[in-house]
């Protein structure tokens, strides 16, 4: 496909979309309770130096697992899962930025596929379901439709093993400069025609932009696991945008009991795991205790 028809079959596949094409989520009934999850992502467990001491940190904390990233030793996290009793919620692709599937060099792209394959027998060596993925990058020398067009065609060599597997693709919303609307992200997803394809929905990484309860109800049953973090508009507006996230859990502008009902809404009862750092275990646990107000707001 060139740009040309890149660009025309875009704005047919926009203008097609209506609300009467997304599911009326708030119409279905409101799950009489959550029983989401609390996760944490292992970079962000400053505490401790090894895969057993950091497995531990997030229990004592109250965490109720942990989103680990690939490519770690197998035998170690198994060790640390079993003794701490905390289960593997997901796993991060942890060389999707280092190896893009974006990339102009088919090497890169080629490395790329491997790692995220290595990346879903990780999750399924680990006992879960999803693997996060972040497609690719548009920048001055990655256009939109190449790195629409390269992405995809990536992950669909690797869906038979996800679908082998039994493990999710979960495309994340980052600052990529790419899916920048609810709507285009739905499409990406959609256009693999596969169930092992999905979305990993970062609610603070929407707010620079949008809402993430938006987000959440046009996504819909595409969401497969869901990070959690803060985000002040105030605070990048003054500072610079990369510094919205310095503020803490439910102290920034995530409207977070709009978040939770819209979570609801879709019916949605699975990991939220947080993606801030927790530097001590006093840190950590605030985390946790911020997480579990949020839940029940």
């Amino acid at each position: 496909m060139n740009r040309r028809e890149f660009t025309k079959n875009t704005i047919l596949a926009s203008a097609a979309i209506s609300t009467a094409s997304i599911p009326a989520f708030s119409a279905i009934p409101v799950s009489a309770s959550r029983t989401l999850k609390k996760g944490i992502m292992w970079d962000c467990i400053n505490v401790g130096k090894t895969i057993a001491e950091k497995f531990e940190a997030a229990r004592l904390a109250g965490f109720d697992g942990v989103e680990l990233m690939s490519h770690l030793n197998r035998d170690e996290v198994l060790a640390a899962r079993d003794k701490t009793g905390l289960p593997i919620s997901s796993v991060c692709n942890a060389m999707h930025w280092k190896w893009q599937l974006s990339d102009p060099d088919p090497k890169i792209r080629e490395q790329g596929v491997e790692a995220l394959k290595v990346s879903l027998q990780d999750a399924k060596a680990y006992g879960c379901d999803t693997v996060l993925l972040v497609p690719g990058k548009v920048s001055e020398l990655v256009s939109y439709d190449d790195c629409w067009n390269r992405s995809v065609a990536e992950i669909k060599k690797v869906i038979p093993l996800a679908e082998k597997l039994n493990v999710k693709i979960a495309i994340e919303n980052v600052w990529n400069n790419f899916l920048l609307s609810p709507l285009e992200a739905l499409r990406y997803v959609d256009q693999f025609e596969s169930k092992m394809v999905a979305s990993y929905f970062d609610c603070g990484n929407i707010v620079n932009t949008g809402w993430p309860e938006q987000w959440i109800k046009i996504l819909g049953p595409r969401i497969a696991k869901v990070h959690i973090k803060e985000f002040s508009r105030k605070i990048a507006d003054k500072q610079g945008k990369w510094e919205g996230f310095n503020v803490k859990l439910g102290e920034g502008d995530v409207n977070w009991p709009a978040v939770m009902k819209a979570f609801d809404d879709i019916h949605y009862n699975g990991w939220t795991s947080i993606e801030m750092s927790g530097d001590t275990p006093e840190g950590l646990k605030d985390l946790c205790d911020r997480l579990t107000k949020i839940h029940s707001g």
